[in-house]
């Protein structure tokens, strides 16, 4: 069974909790929409300014469909203000029933501190619990970071004319490489497997 919340550490010893998102969290992802730059909006959403988090977006998102969508966040509970780090998803194709789009957003201030690996370990295991074998990540070109990121935790990546399209293998663990990113999600999926799997 998928435990409903986990409490874990980042790498700098911080304590979160991570656990799946419900239609009770509207106003929270509609805020921590809210709270992200300009510039993390538009490699996230493609768009700089504007809500759209709206009604039908928030109801789509937030409703538990397992096993063909998941949604998770990451939270500091000690955290003054809004206590989110980040939050991940996935959506089963419906053509490719084994493969997901997996997407992560993590606060401008919380980036770099492996709270995206750590959603990556959490989706992971769901997604590969739900039969699903491949997660598919979507992001502009010019997004460095997300790029090198998806890379470093072993994605496999092309280009499809317009957007950067990386794969992560879920039953090939080889496949994670040896870099700082890769050695952390290996240690993440480690540490969570006894409790997901």
């Amino acid at each position: 069974m998928i435990p409903e919340r986990l409490e874990l550490r980042l790498h700098d010893g911080t304590p979160v909790v991570a656990r799946p998102l419900t239609p009770a969290d509207r106003d929270y992802v509609a805020a921590g929409y809210r709270l992200l730059s300009p510039e993390a909006r538009y490699q996230r959403f493609w768009v700089r300014q504007g809500e759209i988090i709206g009604d039908a977006m928030l109801n789509r998102l937030l409703t538990d469909q397992l096993p063909n969508h998941a949604i998770w966040t990451v939270f500091d509970p000690t955290r003054e203000g809004f206590p989110g780090l980040g939050a991940a998803s996935f959506w089963r194709s419906d053509k490719e029933t084994h493969d997901a789009e997996f997407s992560v957003t993590v606060m401008d201030a919380d980036q770099g501190r492996g709270v995206a690996t750590l959603l990556l370990g959490i989706l992971w295991l769901v997604a590969f619990r739900c039969g699903i074998e491949t997660l598919t990540g979507y992001t502009m070109p010019e997004n460095r970071r997300a790029l090198r990121w998806m890379r470093d935790t072993g994605a496999a990546g092309e280009w499809d004319g317009y957007n950067a399209v990386f794969r992560w293998k879920l039953d090939d663990l080889n496949a994670i490489p040896n870099t700082a990113a890769g050695a952390d999600l290996a240690e993440r999926l480690a540490e969570l497997s006894p409790a997901m799997l």
